[in-house]
């Protein structure tokens, strides 16, 4: 299979496993797919339940210095949270840019997740929709455009929650996005 290609996959509960066992949690079923498509991933899981792009910010340095190895790649799963706790698009979109622009500096390739407000959104629903695909432009970061996409017209995809997959929603988002993922890792 090659060499280990070390992945980062930074985000909030979508990425911890919130309601779901630590081996059906994203990154650990992306990390399988990825070595049953022949790469030898390591997909190294740091979600935290409940984290905004603030948070995400507070802790993106020391998670990078906690590193044994610079990683390959960094998967950036954050802004549900800003989402539902009513926060101005400007905050997130500034925080993701902070992200951005330090792994940039520290020449980490990025691919990330993309979400989407609901309709119910209002005014703000465009800026928060469009900072995702700006920002992945700007700083020439590769795109998911909306992580969540399986689970729209698949509720039965989504715990009783209303918010988070179920195992099988794991499932499909890991194969909406495995080829993203592939495609965004660096050529040996």
């Amino acid at each position: 299979m090659g060499p280990e290609r070390r992945i980062l996959a930074f985000g909030d509960s979508l990425f911890a496993g919130y309601g779901v066992a630590q081996s059906d949690s994203y990154p650990a079923k992306l990390e399988a797919a990825l070595r049953a498509g022949g790469i030898n991933a390591r997909v190294l899981n740091a979600g935290v339940s409940g984290d905004t792009t603030a948070a995400g910010l507070q802790r993106l340095a020391f998670t990078l210095d906690a590193q044994e190895e610079k990683p390959e790649l960094f998967i950036l799963e954050l802004g549900g949270n800003d989402l539902l706790r009513g926060l101005p698009p400007k905050e997130t979109r500034a925080n993701i840019e902070a992200m951005l622009a330090e792994l940039q500096k520290r020449e980490i390739p990025v691919l990330l997740m993309g979400m989407r407000a609901p309709p119910n959104f209002g005014d703000l629903q465009d800026d928060f929709d469009n900072l995702y695909p700006e920002l992945a432009a700007q700083y020439d970061a590769d795109l998911v455009p909306f992580f969540m996409e399986p689970m729209v017209a698949n509720p039965e995809l989504i715990q009783s929650d209303r918010v988070h997959p179920t195992e099988e929603g794991i499932d499909a988002l890991v194969d909406a996005t495995k080829a993203a993922v592939k495609d965004a890792l660096p050529d040996l």
